[in-house]
């Protein structure tokens, strides 16, 4: 008796004329895939009957079928309230508290990384793949990031969160997508926003409202490219103005509301300026929680604006002016772009620039 040879997912993919990536979408996530495109893929695997094996398929292929999702460390691990089940069995049920909305629980830097992950992971399981997320706490080698590169098909990183000689490294192994940072010269796929584009156009929208007033700008991190990006977009607009830069006064924080608490109290002591813009929501909703106590009212003597568009912000008091990103889209474009990249290893670098939205609300909104 004489005993064919087994298909593999080489000769599916022949046979349907697409990659072996698309063969294995199909047989992952059916609905991800365009249905003339699945149904020849199905018939290939009919006609050849063709076994999937999870094991097989992967060997076949050299992929593992997750990518890889990285970010700093920005909620330490100290900052963590602590928690001991075992000796908190006897506790109440529930307590009463009050509950001012002026805490800062130590997760509110992750906010807009909790967005960018809710998107990364609809993506990845709309086009067939497992996500893989990695948090580089008290990890000054990166050694989390080198693990993941040897368990992943593909990597995306926050911008600056890793060296460019680690991740030059890493991209000679497998493809990576920079999160919020434009090309410096690399050969990476991005994708972004226009942060100095945007911040230009608000910080111009400011000084309709205060004329000759003093500004005030809350910077974010050094090393943040984002936080640079705003930087820029500020300072064109004020020079722009014909303003000179040396008359604002520039406070910097780490993107928390402890920072933009701490940052405001500053200009309590010093003199409040006409406007606050600051390069995150959270940092300016920190501001306003001093800025209430010390009895100084936004927008009546002072006008405070954000960036980054969180829930939160339309919930303040008074509803804090922003500029939205597309936080969820983010994380699938980044998914999409890198599932594109498997398909077609020698492409050009692609640059995804996502549109924001300038979100104008009554903290900037100087009362007539």
């Amino acid at each position: 008796m004489t005993v064919s040879k087994a298909a593999t997912v080489y000769d599916v993919a022949d046979r349907a004329g697409v990659s072996i990536a698309t063969v294995s979408r199909v047989l992952r996530s059916p609905d991800a895939v365009r249905p003339v495109t699945r149904e020849r893929v199905l018939d290939a695997v009919s006609a050849l009957g063709y076994v999937p094996s999870g094991s097989a398929r992967g060997l076949a292929e050299r992929r593992t079928g997750v990518l890889g999702l990285y970010f700093p460390g920005f909620d330490a691990a100290e900052d963590a309230p602590p928690l001991d089940v075992l000796s908190d069995a006897d506790a109440p049920p529930f307590a009463i508290v009050r509950d001012d909305a002026d805490g800062d629980d130590g997760h509110t830097s992750m906010l807009f990384l909790d967005e960018v992950l809710r998107g990364a992971e609809l993506e990845a399981w709309k086009q067939g793949f497992e996500l893989m997320v990695g948090v580089g706490r008290d990890d000054p080698d990166r050694s989390t990031v080198r693990d993941m590169a040897g368990r992943v098909d593909g990597l995306m990183v926050l911008a600056s969160s890793v060296p460019d000689d680690v991740l030059a490294r890493l991209a000679r192994r497998i493809p990576v997508v920079v999160l919020s940072g434009p090309p410096r010269g690399d050969h990476y796929d991005h994708v972004t926003v226009s942060n100095a584009e945007a911040m230009a156009e608000l910080t111009r929208h400011v000084l309709a409202q205060v004329g000759d007033g003093p500004l005030a700008f809350l910077a974010g991190p050094e090393d943040s490219p984002d936080g640079l990006q705003r930087w820029e977009g500020f300072a064109a607009a004020v020079t722009a103005a014909g303003r000179s830069l040396d008359d604002v006064t520039v406070l910097r924080g780490d993107f928390t509301r402890g920072s933009g608490r701490r940052a405001a109290e500053e200009l309590v002591v010093s003199g409040a300026p006409a406007a606050l813009i600051s390069a995150n929501d959270q940092m300016a909703l920190g501001a306003l929680d001093v800025f209430r106590g010390a009895g100084i009212r936004v927008p009546e003597d002072l006008l405070v604006t954000g960036f980054d568009g969180i829930e939160a912000a339309a919930l303040s008091r008074p509803p804090l002016t922003t500029i939205r990103q597309p936080m969820i889209d983010l994380g699938r474009a980044a998914v999409q772009v890198l599932a594109r990249r498997l398909e077609s290893m020698e492409a050009e670098p692609v640059l995804a620039r996502l549109p924001l939205q300038i979100l104008l609300r009554e903290s900037s909104q100087r009362p007539s």
